[in-house]
């Protein structure tokens, strides 16, 4: 029996990260990955950053002509990219004294011992202390055909494919968005199906439209209230079958992308064998505090059923740090307005509530609302080649308060945290309105957005 202070399951970003912290302060940590492509996480390996990468390989390009050659450039300038980054990771635990990585698949035998199997070799684990933080993987809807197997993909297994001519990207969430707005970008003929009404159905349709407008204008085409009923692929092509408005229809592609959602990676871990509950969506169910139903152990990241975003799990390690370490007074309510962002060109990133819903919750609001090519204090976006946009804010009548924002513009993944900051320690609209920014920048738009509040 190999025994530690505390054993982590899965090398996502709060795992590795409480790794090693709690190794700096002394205690013995066991580190298990099941895959050494994935030190580090997803987020270095196939989610993040590497598509980040291949997106900023697209926007550069003066021409958005059908180029595979610039593709397979793209992907080995990404692979490059993650390599170092996965090596980096890799040494930060394992160069530590009191860390062990154990390269395997794990499987609990009891609450908190673990078997690591690698090939034919096992090996117990067991520690004071499990962390689970083994992810999520992409959902596969119930249909014929959607397996990931030659033409039909999901988001890991497409970013190394040969670049599609023509491609069907099966889901209209924040996934499919992305990468239909990065592979137009790269030449490909996108079509979309979403089962919804209109592309991003939860956000408010001016904000949608102008999201949805710059994907059209990269050529990407919308099949909207779509259910797709099957799909079918040969050496050639796939063929996708889906339904709209009681008839049915087909669009056949070089490559399908499966792109309808994530799901808890559990399946590996047999959580009945420690008694460990999850939730009806296959979740790692918690408390506030990130514990489980077994005390000791936590899990962390998109295992555990929040929001699936790696910030979400490197604030997952400060809850449980503290818990562990601290006075264990941090907890998952403590959350205020966390931004998001979908990186289409140019990206859409919002925070708290819509219009819709704020109203919706019974507040008296204001509006402000401009597209970026009639913001003539936001110079930023005309100079770098790219006006298209628009930013919404939405605020409370009676105390001046933000409720929340819709921003589609360059840099709005920078400026969304400025707007999420001032939500969570009560900077009022006025505020935001008269405060100086440099110039010329993104932020500054909000002298004069927040200036038509209605």
């Amino acid at each position: 029996m190999n025994s530690f202070d505390v054993v982590v399951v899965g090398w996502g970003k709060g795992g590795k990260t409480i790794a090693g912290a709690l190794a700096r302060a002394g205690k013995t940590v066991a580190m298990i990955e099941r895959s050494t492509q994935m030190y580090g996480g997803a987020c270095i390996n196939v989610a993040c950053i590497p598509t980040k990468a291949l997106i900023h390989s697209a926007e550069v390009r003066t021409q958005h002509d059908f180029d595979p050659a610039y593709f397979t450039a793209s992907v080995q300038r990404r692979d490059t990219l993650t390599g170092a980054m996965r090596q980096k990771n890799y040494a930060m635990l394992a160069d530590l004294d009191t860390v062990v990585v154990f390269d395997g698949e794990a499987r609990f035998t009891a609450p908190k011992t673990l078997t690591v199997t690698s090939g034919d070799d096992a090996l117990e684990v067991t520690g004071d202390t499990v962390l689970i933080d083994t992810g999520s993987l992409p959902t596969l809807p119930d249909i014929p055909g959607a397996q990931i197997s030659g033409r039909v993909h999901d988001s890991i297994t497409l970013q190394h494919a040969p670049l599609p001519a023509n491609l069907v990207v099966v889901g209209g969430g924040y996934i499919g968005i992305e990468f239909a707005s990065m592979f137009a970008q790269y030449g490909s003929r996108v079509t979309v199906l979403d089962r919804n009404a209109r592309p991003l159905a939860k956000d408010d349709e001016d904000v949608a439209a102008e999201v949805a407008h710059s994907l059209v204008d990269a050529g990407v085409t919308f099949v909207s209230g779509a259910q797709v009923r099957s799909i079918a692929q040969d050496e050639a092509s796939a063929t996708v079958v889906y339904e709209q408005n009681g008839s049915e229809a087909s669009v056949t592609a070089d490559a399908v992308l499966l792109a309808i959602g994530r799901t808890p990676a559990t399946a590996a871990l047999d959580l009945p064998a420690a008694g460990i509950a999850t939730t009806e969506r296959g979740a790692v169910a918690v408390d506030e505090h990130l514990e489980t139903s077994v005390p000791g152990v936590y899990a962390l990241g998109d295992v555990n059923g929040g929001p699936q975003f790696t910030y979400i799990s490197l604030d997952d390690n400060r809850i449980v740090l503290d818990r562990l370490l601290g006075e264990g007074r941090r907890t998952t309510t403590d959350r205020v307005a966390v931004p998001a962002t979908i990186f289409t060109t140019p990206p859409f990133s919002k925070v708290g509530l819509t219009e819709d819903q704020a109203r919706a919750a019974g507040h008296d609001v204001k509006v402000a609302v401009k597209k970026v090519a009639d913001i003539a204090a936001m110079p930023r976006p005309k100079i770098v080649g790219d006006a298209r946009g628009i930013i919404k804010v939405v605020v409370d009548a009676a105390s001046d308060h933000l409720l929340g924002a819709a921003l589609v513009h360059v840099d709005s993944q920078e400026v969304i945290n400025l707007v999420a900051l001032a939500m969570r320690h009560g900077v009022t609209a006025t505020e935001l309105k008269d405060t100086i920014y440099t110039h010329p920048s993104s932020c500054e738009a909000l002298n004069e957005v927040l200036a038509g509040l209605r």
